[in-house]
């Protein structure tokens, strides 16, 4: 199931340059983190988007992988706070990725967008 709709990449990249150096380069945590949130998006939105992947349209596919991304980048950063520059910094960084996975998973519940997407 890891890494069906994001990528490592696109997580390490949104947990931010002070991101836990562990964190960002341990293969198992990170598919981990993978599995949890594609898991969290398809128990929310009632939907196995994983399963289905293949037959979401182009143009629909970013938004998967901005959410699970979103998801997995706040793994990284609670990982381990410390490297932030403060607990300001990471707190911002977190309230973005949350209202950001808000925001699209508040999309993919609505059936009549869920229509559209295959």
């Amino acid at each position: 199931m890891s890494w069906t709709l994001s990528t490592s990449g696109a997580a390490i990249y949104k947990a931010g340059l002070n991101a836990n150096s562990t964190a960002t380069a341990s293969g198992a945590m990170l598919a981990k983190f993978s599995d949890q949130a594609e898991g969290v998006l398809c128990a929310a939105t009632r939907k196995d988007w994983v399963a289905d992947y293949a037959t979401v349209t182009a143009n629909f596919k970013p938004i998967l992988d901005d959410t699970v991304s979103n998801l997995i980048a706040t793994e990284i950063i609670n990982y381990d706070l410390s490297g932030f520059t403060s607990r300001a910094e990471a707190q911002t960084m977190l309230d973005v990725l949350r209202d950001n996975t808000n925001r699209n998973i508040d999309i993919l519940k609505d059936d009549k967008n869920k229509e559209k997407m295959f």
